[in-house]
């Protein structure tokens, strides 16, 4: 297995640059350089409207944008929940917008991206309740914002897929219904020990240091590891969960485990689609205008949750 050759030029750049590490930074300065970033590498393409709003969460409002793709007409289309990577400690409306737009666009979706709490200013478990508070609000709200609440599709990205998955199980037994969750490169357990950690543990994008300096401003220091809101891979149970698409990239330390994942689902009966992009790296799907191949996978992703809703029973408009 061989690095895509347009992602070996993207790091050999980034590991030239003189650029600080972002776990040298402070949180602020941390999140600049990140929104730089993806300003720098992800397409933005156009779509038919973008409305900025905010919705009640657990601890003050919390803002979300909602993006309509091109030709929706008036009828109700399905909806996209999206929580947006970076290690819980950074990333924005802005980094992922690019992301949220193909989505949109090619899923046929509205979607809905959320700006959850961040640490360390709001430690774990506050983006968990924004996310699954901020779901609930989506769901409650569909109609209102020209969603079909029988299609309605949790994904993320990162530490975003990760509360995506958290928050399917949360919703498992509970009136809040989700017909798909997607996890692109998701965290599924905070504390792995695997293969994968270890192969790509520095110059792979995403490295270890990173992984740890997030943990410790995430982390309060006497949290449970195994707790399935951090770790949803350790469950113990992952049967009735809505049905999955689960991509992982060959060189990402964040592999294994979202393999392992897929593979939990499939044995317990969750309809499961896995896809392990082999030649790309962690956050491939958010840097379409350096990764021709990056631009590619993330419309089939978005095609495949089309595919994937055109199965569910629609609700006629009201």
């Amino acid at each position: 297995m061989q690095l895509d050759s347009n992602v070996q030029i993207l790091l050999d750049t980034l590991a030239n640059s003189g650029q600080p590490k972002l776990w040298d930074l402070a949180p602020a300065e941390a999140r600049q350089m990140v929104r730089l970033f993806s300003e720098m590498l992800c397409v933005k393409e156009p779509v038919g409207t973008i409305e900025d709003r905010s919705l009640p969460g657990p601890e003050g409002p919390i803002a979300f944008r909602r993006y309509v793709p091109v030709g929706a007409g008036d009828a109700l289309s399905g909806g996209i929940v999206y929580f947006h990577g970076g290690a819980w400690i950074f990333g924005d409306l802005d980094t992922h917008c690019g992301v949220c737009r193909t989505l949109a666009n090619e899923s046929g979706c509205r979607v809905v991206a959320i700006d959850y709490r961040l640490a360390p200013e709001h430690k774990f478990p506050a983006a968990v309740d924004d996310a699954y508070a901020a779901t609930e609000w989506v769901a409650t709200h569909a109609v209102e914002l020209g969603i079909d609440p029988n299609r309605l599709v949790v994904a993320g990205d990162s530490a975003g897929g990760n509360l995506a998955a958290v928050v399917c199980q949360m919703a498992r037994g509970q009136s809040l219904k989700i017909a798909l969750q997607v996890l692109f490169c998701p965290v599924t357990d905070i504390a792995a020990d695997n293969q994968s950690r270890h192969l790509f543990a520095e110059g792979y994008f995403l490295e270890s240091p990173l992984m740890r300096w997030a943990g410790m401003l995430y982390l309060n220091p006497a949290v449970d590891l195994n707790d399935p809101r951090l770790s949803p891979l350790r469950a113990a149970d992952l049967s009735g969960l809505p049905p999955a698409h689960i991509h992982t990239a060959g060189f990402d330390p964040l592999r294994d485990e979202g393999r392992d994942y897929a593979d939990a689902l499939a044995r317990a009966g969750v309809e499961t689609h896995y896809v392990c992009h082999d030649h790309m790296i962690h956050h491939f799907y958010a840097m379409t205008g350096a990764i021709p191949y990056a631009r590619t996978a993330l419309k089939r992703m978005g095609a495949d949750i089309k595919s994937a809703l055109a199965l569910v029973e629609s609700l006629s408009p009201v």
